[in-house]
């Protein structure tokens, strides 16, 4: 009988912060996967947000768990003691909208596309669409472009007025 309300109710899971090597979050994150199949560890969810350079997040109901995952994966130093809750990791959960961080006025380069190396000034931001219409530098004649935010690259800030 005890037996059965275990399995109706899984244990609570935690989310564990695993150190690794700069840079190789993904790999570590990728293999942390593989072995938690291969082994059939109970490894419930893996996040390696790029705003947190050096960790991967790892989902578990216990620490021995991820302790044995990572025992052998290169890059994967140790798991940080202590344990958060999903709560506390929801922000990276969410996407960020592309075009958080610019705005009318700033200096642009466009980094794919047809004006690929091409500076221009930012003219309107559409954040429920994530474009932006800028006006290329270089030009002899201002045209209005509308692009993805995910294809420029903030060179320089308009400064504020007062």
């Amino acid at each position: 009988m005890a037996e059965e309300s275990q399995a109706q109710a899984p244990a609570q899971a935690l989310v564990f912060a695993v150190k690794t090597t700069a840079n190789q979050e993904r790999s570590v994150a990728n293999l942390i996967a593989m072995v938690a199949r291969k082994e059939n560890y109970d490894i419930r969810s893996i996040l390696a947000p790029e705003e947190l350079k050096g960790y991967v997040l790892v989902e578990s109901p216990m620490h021995e768990i991820v302790e044995h995952a990572i025992q052998n994966i290169p890059h994967a130093k140790a798991v940080v003691r202590g344990a958060s809750s999903i709560a506390e990791v929801q922000h990276f959960l969410a996407p960020k909208p592309v075009v958080t961080g610019i705005s009318e006025g700033d200096i642009v380069e466009l980094i794919s596309g047809p004006f690929k190396g091409e500076r221009a000034r930012v003219k309107r931001v559409d954040q429920t669409k994530e474009e932006i219409t800028v006006e290329l530098s270089e030009a002899m004649v201002p045209i209005p472009v509308t692009v993805r935010g995910d294809i420029v690259r903030v060179l320089s800030k308009e400064e504020v007025k007062q």
